[in-house]
Formats: C-alpha cells, structure tokens, sequence
C-alpha cells in the first residue's frame, strides 16, 4: 500500500476487500474455501505469502491452504504444528486488537518449535516500521458466537509496500480474519449437511432395500407368515397374512384380517395359544379352515419390539405340520392297536383298565350306597367323618386313617387321602343294589383253531376282523372293545350292573355266532364269555384273571355242541 493516509487507498483497498470476501461465498467445498481465504489475502490484502492453518478435532493445527509461492506450499502444506506451540505464540508480542504481531527481534526463539514455517533472510529494518523478514503476523479465526472457539489461524508474510502493516491495514486484515472464520464456518456446516444427507439417503436405501427384502421373503415365504398386534383393544388381530398361510387356511387375505389367531385356533389349544403369543416362543396347535375342519400346524412368535415404546407387534411364522402329526398318530395307533383287527391291543387295554382302579381295597370301599353322601355332608359341616380328629395327630388310627386330613371315602388299612377318583366297585350278584361297575367281559372263540386248521391263517384272520367288527357294533360309544391275542377279546363296559353285564355278553354271543363267509364259503365260531369286575384294590392282572376264569368255568358248563363251529 501507499500512503494509507490519502482517501483514495483506502477506498481501492476497501474495494478490493469486499471482492475477496464475495469471493469466500462462492466456494462449494471446504477444501476450496480454505485456499479462497489463502488467496484472498494475497489477491486483495498486499501480501506476498499466506497461510491458513486449520484446527484439527484432535486441537492441534495443520496447515490446509497456503498462497503466494507453491514451493513453500509444497514445503508446510499439510504439516502439522501442536496446539500448544500455537497458543504459545498467540500470547508472544504485541496484540493488534485480534492480530497478534511478533517481531524478528522475539521470534527467534519460535525457530525450533513443531508450528510449520518458512526461513527467509534479510537485513535490519532501516527505518522503524520496515517489515522483515522473520517478523510474525497471525490473525486468529474464532467461530460466531460467544464461546471464542479457535477454527483457525491466518499467517501472512511479506507485505507489497514493505512495511508494517498500519492501522486500516491491520482493521482490513481483521475483518478479513473474521469473515473468513464465518465462510469457514459455513462450509464446514454444508459439508456436514452434505455428510449427514448422503448417510440419511444411504440409509433410507438400505431400510427401502431392507423393507423389499422382507416384503418379498414374508409374501414368497413358501410357509406362512403373519404379523399380528400386540398389546390394546385389538391385542392379537391379523394386520398381514402371506399367501401360503391364506392357501393353508382356505381363506383370502382380506378375510384373514377380520380374526386373531384366538378366533381360529382349537378350543382345546387356546392356553398353548395363549402362552405362545404371550412369551414368543414355538407351540404346535390347530388352526381352523374355512371349510370346518383343523390342520395341525407349528406356530413360532417373534416378539418385534422399539426400544422407545416397548413391544410393536408379533412376526408369526406358521408352518404345516399335518403330515408330521398324522404320521405321529399312525405311530402311536400301531403301538396301541393290533394291526390285524385295529383295535386295541393288549397293552393298550392295560392302560385303560390301569387308569381306572386304584390301590384300595374294595371292602374299604363298600359302605353302602350314602357313605359317600355322609362324608361330604361331614365335611362341610364340621363333623368327624370317618374317624376324622379335629384334634390331629401324625399317624393313622386303628381303621388306618389320618387324622390330620381327611377324604369322601371311608378309612381303609393302607389307603392314602382324598384323590377325587371315582372308585371302582363290584355290585352284588345275588343282590341289586344299585351298584354299577366296570364290566370286563373276556371273551374267547370257540372252534376258531378248527377253522385256521382246515382252512388256512388267511380265512382265520377274516374271521377275527369279522368278529371284532361284530363285538364293535354291539356296544356303546365309549366301551372298549380289545383283542388280547389269539382268538381272545376283552370288552370294557362301565356304568353296568350285574344283570346289564349277563344281557351285554348274550348279545354279543349271538352277534358272533352268525355264519361269516370268506371267499365264498360260510364259517361259524362260537364264543365263550365270563364276565369279571374291575375294582379299586386289585391289580390289572388280577382282573383280566377273574374274567379269564369266570369264562373258562362258562365254557366248561357249556354243551360241547353248543361250542362247536365250521
């Protein structure tokens, strides 16, 4: 510069100045503005070298942009000086408002700090305010605002006119420093917008392409899927059905979205259902069609949740597993059923008959047709029944029962308390009483070996099938009717007294003895019956044993004519 006094070089500088902070604006990237603010100074300040060094996120400053001459930019550009050697230097000679100007005079002790810098020589000033060379002028760059935060410092070198820069030069370069700061600034907060929406769009991307990938996996799944509410008024209603559940179901998406899983399970499953959507997790349980009829399926929850609002929704996977169960029932039907006849076999009957007699004895048992009616009314009317002792005691009493709890049924030597099984007793023979038990009929074929003999095992085996065809048809809807083995079958009747048991195996004698044809020749068996009576206190053995012996002294007393078949 001129003489800084005359009006009109103030004016051209003032001019140059609003040129080069315009051009701050214009830069489109950080890195531009950077060499903009290098450039500026040397374009529109009077200075032959600047530096902008910029704060680093660790603090310490590296040089980003320089100006003025490209073999000292290749020399410090991208060097990196400590902060604190900056702030060192920062607080070292005179303060110009903001400016902080060090002369050759101090700055020789700067010459072997980490800050990076150039080396020029040249000879003492000649007059007082002559620039040289190793004198020092910074200008700070503070972010907007008034916590003073350093973004960066501005070094410049070599002023045009040779001197000292004074007071409109240093409020020139002051402003600049300051405008700078706000380009900067500016900059840094377009490239983090400029950050922050190619993260959000590589995102949505990713969630868009994460969304398609789930829609075409839920809709394609080649099992079904649906997703559920969880939690409200609609707790459990369909929001979304694949198709493969749609086909499985019988029913159109459209329709699925009227029900809840509730509404189309199995009566008997809605506490599985229940546990299921509750805690996630895997069940097997049966789905309704819409044509009436239940399809076994493994049904899995997934518990989708948001970590703000808790749990959203269920991701319910449902596979068909009719085939698997139907198998697994075929299974279980062959262990429990003879392959021949189908019905059941001989441990199968056991099971039955096990389930309904227990342990006691029948004479603790037998106490007349209102004993049971007296213990209830006892014991909700606080008399002692059956030896009961409001006293209590740790042991039994002579009639073996514990006084220190008590049961509807009378005391019995070695029984255990109240179990609420209906006993099984035997009714009276010679007396109707009324009693009603549990009939086991045995039943064995007469002239069956004769048969397989003569005509071979395939019209044997014709004949027992007919034969448990016929014992099946001639009894109730819950009997049992089993083949123990060979030629011998066991009915299980309950709810029959003496007489009703006798009519029971006259009819099916006479069920039996009809002609059966098997490839077009007529047979006939016979049958022997004798009838035993399951009850609490005996063994299955025992019972099977008492029929079986009531059948063969049946059998004994029989005519031989009346036994015989062909």
């Amino acid at each position: 510069m001129e003489t800084e006094s005359e009006p009109y070089v103030r004016l051209a500088t003032l001019r140059q100045l609003h040129q080069v902070v315009a051009n701050l604006n214009t830069a489109r990237s950080l890195a531009d503005t950077l060499q903009t603010v290098a450039d500026g100074i040397v374009a529109g300040l009077g200075y032959e070298l600047a530096c902008v060094n910029l704060v680093r996120p660790d603090g310490d400053l590296v040089v980003a942009a320089f100006a003025g001459n490209t073999a000292a930019e290749a020399l410090i550009t991208g060097r990196v000086g400590s902060r604190t050697s900056w702030e060192r230097r920062l607080s070292m000679g005179e303060a110009w408002g903001e400016l902080r100007f060090i002369p050759h005079t101090e700055g020789w002790v700067l010459l072997e700090d980490d800050v990076p810098q150039w080396y020029t020589e040249g000879p003492e000033p000649r007059f007082e305010d002559e620039w040289h060379p190793q004198d020092r002028l910074y200008a700070p760059m503070y972010a907007s605002g008034g916590g003073r935060e350093l973004l960066g410092v501005i070094s410049v070198d070599k002023p045009r006119n040779g001197r000292r820069p004074g007071p409109w030069g240093q409020e020139a370069l002051q402003m600049y420093a300051s405008q700078s700061a706000i380009a900067i600034s500016n900059a840094r907060l377009r490239a983090n917008m400029q950050r922050a929406l190619v993260r959000l769009e590589r995102e949505q991307q990713a969630l868009r392409a994460s969304e398609e990938s789930f829609r075409q996996a839920f809709e394609y799944a080649p099992s079904g899927m649906a997703i559920a509410e969880m939690g409200g008024d609609q707790h459990g209603r369909l929001l979304r059905t694949n198709d493969a559940l749609c086909r499985l179901l019988g029913r159109p998406a459209s329709a699925m979205r009227r029900y809840s899983f509730a509404d189309l399970v199995h009566p008997e499953d809605i506490g599985t259902l229940l546990r299921t959507s509750a805690e996630g997790g895997r069940a097997e349980l049966r789905l309704g069609r819409r044509d009436g009829t239940y399809v076994w399926v493994s049904l899995r929850n997934s518990v989708v949740a948001d970590t703000a609002d808790g749990p959203r929704f269920l991701l319910t996977h449902v596979e068909d597993i009719e085939e698997r169960k139907r198998h697994e029932l075929q299974l279980a039907h062959r262990a429990s059923h003879d392959s021949l006849t189908g019905l059941p076999n001989s441990a199968e009957l056991r099971a039955r008959l096990s389930a309904r007699i227990c342990e006691r004895p029948q004479a603790a048992l037998r106490q007349g047709p209102g004993a049971a009616v007296e213990a209830l009314d006892a014991a909700y009317s606080g008399r002692p029944a059956y030896g009961y002792d409001e006293g209590g005691g740790a042991g039994r009493d002579e009639n073996g029962h514990r006084p220190d709890r008590f049961d509807f049924d009378p005391p019995v030597p070695a029984g255990g308390p109240f179990d609420h099984h209906v006993h099984a007793v035997a009714p009276d023979s010679e007396h109707d009483d009324g009693t009603k038990g549990l009939a086991v009929l045995f039943c064995d074929l007469d002239g069956f070996k004769s048969i397989n003999d003569r005509f071979g095992h395939n019209t044997g085996d014709a004949v027992l099938i007919e034969v448990a065809r016929r014992l099946t048809t001639g009894v109730r809807d819950g009997d049992t009717v089993a083949r123990l083995g060979g030629d011998e079958f066991v009915v299980l009747a309950d709810g029959l007294g003496a007489a009703d048991a006798a009519d029971l195996a006259v009819r099916l004698r006479n069920a039996i003895i009809p002609p059966i044809r098997v490839d077009g020749r007529a047979v006939r068996v016979g049958a022997s019956f004798g009838i035993g009576w399951a009850v609490c206190g005996m063994s299955v053995e025992e019972v099977l044993q008492s029929a079986d012996q009531r059948m063969y002294i049946e059998k004994r007393s029989r005519a031989k004519v009346h036994r015989r078949a062909g």
